[in-house]
């Protein structure tokens, strides 16, 4: 339910055509009710992005049942940290769902065309670091972005990262991801003049302690116009860097 379907509704039930109940069982019509799961059908309508299947605490057929329902009102059902076998159950009931095995997604696709100009530029340190970035990188897309994947220029041989710069400064986003001491994030920061996403991982040696490290200096960052996700969340800074692509980059 958008905005202007809310407000007749409440205008209705301002004048007395409509019952506070009957106004209440229209509401509730952006609800899926099913025994383990709530579902919030109208979360694209109110944020800009529909509402994801986390796999992780879910069984197999939970997940599957989800999508199914999903798939009455939405374009792209998409469930992330799935795993193959999450996958074979939900392809029995939906046998034109997809698995994208390093972002470890789901997709059910319908529809995954960029609806605005603007660039989000994926960036990792190392090729250990790929699993967060295509997860950010393919939810990106579903989101109507166009990606360019940048991959494995870290700074132990930043002379990589220099020999693409052309188009990370091109980018209207940038998503930095990296583990270890998670300095990249300050590399870029101090290098383009748009917004820096930076993703600590959990990969490194014993005192990256699973990432607490790199998002620790991600946060201590001194560039400016860096913000900084949980660890190893790509999906949730992609959800960020949409936002910001579609509101325009602002860039002179």
């Amino acid at each position: 339910m958008d905005n202007k379907e809310m407000t007749q509704i409440l205008d209705q039930v301002a004048s007395g055509k409509m019952s506070a109940e009957q106004a209440a069982e229209e509401i509730r019509k952006g609800e899926a009710v099913m025994p383990f799961a709530d579902l919030d059908l109208d979360r694209k309508e109110r944020t800009g992005a529909p509402e994801t299947i986390y796999c992780p605490g879910k069984t197999s057929k939970q997940i599957a049942e989800i999508a199914v329902k999903l798939s009455e009102t939405s374009e792209n059902i998409m469930a992330t940290r799935a795993t193959p076998e999450n996958f074979e159950v939900v392809k029995k009931l939906m046998p034109d769902s997809e698995y994208y095995d390093d972002a470890r997604i789901i997709l059910v696709r319908k529809n995954i065309e960029p609806d605005t100009d603007g660039r989000i530029a994926v960036i990792t340190a190392g090729t250990a670091d790929i699993p967060v970035a295509e997860e950010a990188a393919l939810t990106s897309e579903i989101l109507g972005n166009t990606v360019d994947r940048i991959y494995d220029v870290g700074v132990a041989g930043i002379h990589r990262l220099f020999g693409r710069l052309d188009v990370i400064q091109n980018a209207d986003v940038v998503i930095v991801i990296a583990g270890m001491e998670g300095a990249l994030a300050s590399v870029v920061g101090g290098l383009v003049k748009a917004p820096v996403i930076a993703v600590p991982t959990s990969i490194g040696y014993g005192a990256n302690l699973q990432g607490l490290s790199a998002l620790l200096s991600m946060l201590n960052s001194c560039a400016n116009g860096v913000g900084v996700v949980n660890i190893d969340n790509g999906y949730g800074a992609a959800c960020l860097a949409s936002k910001i692509n579609h509101m325009g980059s602002g860039r002179e």
